[in-house]
């Protein structure tokens, strides 16, 4: 009779370990950065909430600023940079970057509900731990790109002149992060269950639209 052998587990690698387990631990940690709050959610927490020993967090990302780092680099950039490559390709008229910028939000926000408690916790808040950190990374990414885009519109005529195009991308992520993550507030105050998601955007953009166009000429 054959007996197989146990596999050895590399030295100093925890009971545990698997190819899927740091991606877990990733998903874990970024919603309690966004619900309890980034100083309030240390690793021994993180490693109860998955089921395992602080040890296989530890080996995993050694501390807690190197996996606060993990967390923005694999899971806030890269919804991002999704978003700011969707908005390259949805052309240069001032409607369109609006339509994209906001249904991809609202994409983003159906599949991450975590982002929006997150942004305002921990980036709107003064002393946020993802402030200065995103800051560098997240503002070239989307916000200076629109920018960019919305003031070559308003230079051809193709945008309403009394508008600031870098104030444009502040009314944009004030009327889509703002209202998701003040949405069990809202919808508890109307109870009505036709305001989801889709609801909000349509309102978002009409809102927008008509400001957006350039005065007429009598």
């Amino acid at each position: 009779m054959t007996t197989t052998k146990p596999q050895s587990r590399t030295p100093g690698r925890p009971t545990g370990d698997s190819p899927l387990q740091r991606e877990r631990l990733l998903d874990i940690a970024v919603q309690a950065f966004a619900h309890d709050g980034i100083k309030a959610s240390s690793l021994r927490a993180i490693a109860q909430q998955a089921g395992v020993t602080p040890a296989l967090v530890n080996y995993y990302f050694g501390n807690k600023p190197k996996l606060l780092e993990a967390v923005v680099k694999e899971r806030l950039v890269p919804l991002l940079m999704g978003l700011a490559q969707n908005l390259r390709q949805v052309g240069d008229e001032p409607l369109a970057l609006v339509t994209g910028f906001i249904q991809g939000m609202r994409r983003i926000v159906q599949d991450h509900p975590w982002l929006p408690p997150l942004w305002v916790r921990e980036v709107l808040c003064e002393g946020g731990g993802l402030r200065d950190m995103l800051m560098g990374r997240v503002g070239p990414l989307v916000a200076q790109m629109l920018a960019e885009r919305f003031a070559s519109a308003q230079h051809r005529g193709a945008l309403n002149p009394d508008l600031d195009p870098r104030l444009m991308v502040v009314s944009l992520i004030g009327l889509t992060l703002f209202p998701y993550a003040a949405a069990p507030i809202w919808r508890g105050l109307f109870t009505a269950p036709e305001l989801d998601d889709e609801a909000l955007a349509r309102h978002t953009l009409a809102l927008l639209e008509r400001g957006m166009e350039t005065p007429r000429v009598p």
